[in-house]
């Protein structure tokens, strides 16, 4: 079909189409497009049928506009217009490779297209391909050489590939170019002096970044940035002198900054500890009200020098009622004696005020306010809290609590204490106490319904949460919007735990979209950044975003996700109809009806629900459609609906496993855990060259895990069993496998396990499941094993007793219901108060018990074994 070119008429109306998407008047622009396309001589004008259907898509109108844009680009594909909107088309849908193709495409017709050249690379930059974002920067400047952009670009664009010095070239001949008066302060001059030092700095040239910092200073707002960077580079060129008095003066101007004094002790080199000890004395003295040069003391001094600054420490903080204190000192936890010492300080100080109001009955000071008690046992109660000693935490909580009943601290560190002994429904209960105390506390409010989650208590947290959502939306769906993902987070183990499969994904992939939704957004500040100079933030936020799924919200979403998909690769879900069918073979007629009339009345409720839903979205859908007709904005096309029970029906779970896979062993692989949840999946699928990678990976970032013990030996004994690998497949496995069990037969590798691990719970579990699994016979031996209860154990806790009760339950070791039931009463004599471990704990307590997620994983995700 020939090209047609329109006449002026015609002509300047499309112009006027242009503006009109420019400036978000879409329903003109779509009258100009009818104007246009309604006269027959064009009505098959490719570029007016592409900016239609560019128009269609702001207005949500997704597949009408794919309908017109690839018309246009048929009647006309030798237009650039009409590549690059199908470029802005498949932009719009997060298609950026398709999207970059197609503005290549358009720049073979129009090479030197500056918009074309903008908006391909942003979609470079955002996609990481440096050396093409690097050449279209050339580009740009090559076109505008008198634009700010252009240079800065072209240099972030060196920057990021480490091209330090013509990176440092670029910027340095735009600095020449800006005019800055010489007695005045600019703030985008500013910010481009301390980008291009700290670009020097990457590139270790200290000096020079010294110079430059010396020769800009007065032309730099952040002067707080200047002495910290003098410092640090003045450490860096051991510089020992200027370096201490950068930091002293930084010191007095902050004393609470830890960093400033440990760079200060960097350049001073104390030889002993007197001599750090004076280090921090001086600033004691000139800064009285500091804490941290206090503090910091403590982590180097001990003995009687501990105990006599620490005995200050304290009473000047429990005499004037400081909450964080335990915060503040628990990093000393790690030695023993020092814990010794502070509960020997502080126990007496709880003897002394009970008695006599004092600190000691010796000391000649005033009489404590009663407040100081209370702070000396709520510090107690985190104290033995801390130790694992819950009796005692619980009689100093209550003591607290008795004397001042109105403090929310005190309640919340009791739910904290039964959350630690595993009784989770108990643990609710006491911060819902808290909560109550203070209604309008946001934070008590998010920890409550944490801790309602923990419990399972789904409903009662959506509730709480609800005074704290938008009036008239589902809280649900209010925190779903705000990104919420500490609480999807815990929701979705909650739901896991409860056997809501389908749920629990649904917030797995919301989180995974919010993810997504991140790392897309950071495509408006592209150019924003460069235009406000802002460029040191610029970096380090496509630093951040390279990284972005490192974020422990991930890994705990992956995570579960990871472990939902395999059970149901392991026991699918069958179909509600064929699930009743099968379940109605085995029940009596007064049964089967009691279970019908059951059906009925859930399938009543959920029928009500879903109505109530439809309503609500078709309420919000009508209120979206107005703001969108009055406002005329651009909007997305709708996003697929989410459903649990199409999640949890898949008919590839290993497949939907992958995906979240796939972005941790990117940016997850120093995690054991990351290529321990890698080899499960591929154990399911067979394939034996990835097991034996994940091992590896594995087995380079730690060879005693217990977990990865028993890959090791499942994966063995799999190859073992296959005879018919390919040779070479089974020539390469053989000789990997050699470098880690060293010719050691499997039943001897496991027993110099268990040998090597004899104090750890956790190792013991796994070396008695595989001694079971390689030899059934030895069932005796192996729960004798896991079910050490001896006072040498190191880990004797409630997590890993909860993992070997699972693992009796769950048939690790096979049938062994008496030794189950033993097992739990000589845990609840070590602990009390957790329910999983009490006689009479039905199975509701014992799912509310919270297995840490290592344990969860290796434990249910290989219970085959």
């Amino acid at each position: 079909m020939p090209v047609v070119s329109l006449p002026p008429k015609e002509n300047n109306l499309f112009k006027r189409i242009l503006k009109c998407y420019e400036q978000k008047q879409y329903k003109n622009g779509l009258k100009f497009c009818k104007m246009i396309l309604s006269n027959p001589r064009f009505s098959e004008h490719g570029e007016t049928l592409a900016m239609k259907g560019l128009t269609l898509n702001c207005l949500g109108k997704k597949e009408d506009a794919y309908e017109f844009v690839r018309k246009g680009l048929r009647n006309d594909v030798k237009s650039h217009v009409c590549w690059h909107v199908y470029g802005l088309l498949q932009r719009s849908d997060k298609k950026y490779d398709e999207a970059i193709k197609c503005y290549r495409n358009a720049l073979k017709l129009d090479k030197d297209n500056l918009q074309i050249l903008r908006d391909l690379s942003l979609l470079q930059i955002q996609m990481r391909d440096l050396e093409g974002y690097r050449e279209t920067r050339y580009q740009l400047l090559q076109l505008r050489p008198m634009q700010r952009a252009s240079w800065i670009g072209y240099a972030i664009a060196y920057h990021l590939l480490q091209d330090y010095e013509m990176a440092l070239k670029l910027l340095e001949e735009f600095r020449k170019t800006q005019q800055v008066p010489p007695n005045k302060i600019d703030y985008e001059y500013s910010e481009l002096i301390l980008y291009q030092n700290q670009v020097m700095r990457e590139a270790n040239l200290f000096q020079e970044s010294l110079d430059h910092i010396e020769a800009q200073e007065k032309q730099i707002c952040d002067k707080l940035q200047v002495e910290e960077i003098k410092g640090e580079v003045y450490l860096e060129l051991g510089r020992w002198k200027e370096a201490a008095q950068i930091f002293r003066q930084l010191i007095n101007r902050n004393p609470e900054n830890w960093k400033y004094y440990e760079n200060l002790e960097k350049a001073l080199h104390p030889a002993t500890m007197e001599e750090r000890l004076d280090i921090y004395d001086e600033f004691c003295e000139r800064h009285p009200k500091a804490v941290s040069p206090r503090r910091l003391i403590l982590n180097f001094i001990t003995g009687s020098k501990f105990r006599e600054r620490m005995d200050k420490f304290l009473r000047v903080n429990f005499s004037k009622g400081c909450p964080p204190l335990f915060t503040t000192l628990k990093s000393l936890y790690n030695s023993a004696e020092k814990v010794l010492t502070i509960q020997e300080l502080v126990t007496g100080y709880e003897n002394a005020l009970k008695t006599c109001s004092l600190f000691n009955p010796d000391d000649n000071d005033d009489r404590e306010p009663p407040t100081t008690l209370l702070w000396v046992r709520y510090f107690l109660s985190q104290h033995f809290d801390k130790l694992g000693q819950w009796s005692v935490a619980l009689d100093y909580i209550n003591a607290a609590i008795a004397s001042t009943p109105t403090l929310i601290e005190l309640f919340y560190m009791k739910a904290k204490i039964y959350k630690h002994i595993g009784s989770f429904k108990e643990a609710a209960k006491w911060m819902d106490e808290a909560q109550s105390l203070d209604t309008a506390d946001r934070f008590i409010n998010s920890k409550c319904a944490k801790y309602m989650l923990r419990a399972n208590m789904i409903q009662e947290a959506e509730e709480m949460c609800s005074k704290f959502t938008r009036e008239g939306t589902p809280a649900i769906e209010n925190l779903n919007e705000m990104q919420c993902m500490w609480f999807q987070t815990e929701c979705a183990a909650a739901y896991q735990r409860l056997g809501k499969y389908g749920e629990a994904l649904k917030k797995c992939h919301e989180i995974e979209r919010h993810f997504f939704e991140i790392t897309d957004d950071q495509f408006d500040f592209h150019t924003y950044c460069m235009r406000k100079m802002t460029l040191r933030a610029y970096v380090d936020l496509l630093r951040l975003e390279d990284v972005l799924r490192q974020h422990a919200f991930y890994f705990k979403a992956a995570q579960t996700a990871i472990g939902i998909y395999l059970k149901l690769h392991e026991s699918p879900l069958m179909n509600e109809s064929k699930e009743q069918e099968v379940n109605s073979e085995n029940l009596s007629a007064k049964e089967l009806k009691k279970v019908l009339s059951k059906q009925r009345r859930a399938q009543k409720k959920a029928k009500l629900e879903e109505e109530r839903k439809h309503a609500e979205r078709e309420r919000q859908q009508k209120n979206q459609k107005k703001k969108r007709d009055e406002e005329e904005e651009e909007t997305s096309g709708p996003k697929e609906e989410l459903v649990p029970d199409k999640l949890e029906r898949t008919e590839n779970p290993l497949e939907e496993a992958i995906k979240f896979l796939t972005p941790l062993k990117t940016l997850a692989s120093n995690n054991i855990e990351t290529h321990l949840l890698a080899f499960e999946i591929y154990f399911k699928k067979g394939k034996f060259l990835l097991m034996l990678q994940s091992i590896k990976r594995a087995f380079s970032i730690d060879r005693n895990d217990p977990w990865l013990h028993e890959c090791l030996i499942r994966f063995s004994k799999s190859v073992s069993d296959h005879s018919n690998l390919p040779d070479i497949v089974i020539k390469v496995l053989f000789h990997e496998m050699k470098s880690i069990f060293t010719n050691k037969k499997l039943e001897s590798f496991n027993e110099e396990f268990l040998k090597n691990n004899s104090t750890s719970i956790q190792h013991l579990l796994s070396g008695a499941k595989m001694m079971y699994y390689l030899d059934k016979s030895r069932q005796e031996k192996a729960i004798t094993i896991a079910t050490r209860l001896d006072e040498t154990l190191n880990d004797r806790n409630v997590p890993s007793l909860t993992r070997v009760l699972d693992a009796l339950l769950h048939g690790s070791f096979g049938s062994c219901n008496t030794r189950y039931e033993e097992y739990r009463a000589a845990c609840h004599k070590l602990f009390p108060f957790t329910p999983a471990f009490m006689l009479s704990a039905n199975e509701e307590d014992c799912n509310t018990v919270q297995i840490n997620h290592k344990a969860l994983n290796h434990d249910v995700l290989c219970n085959e074994i």
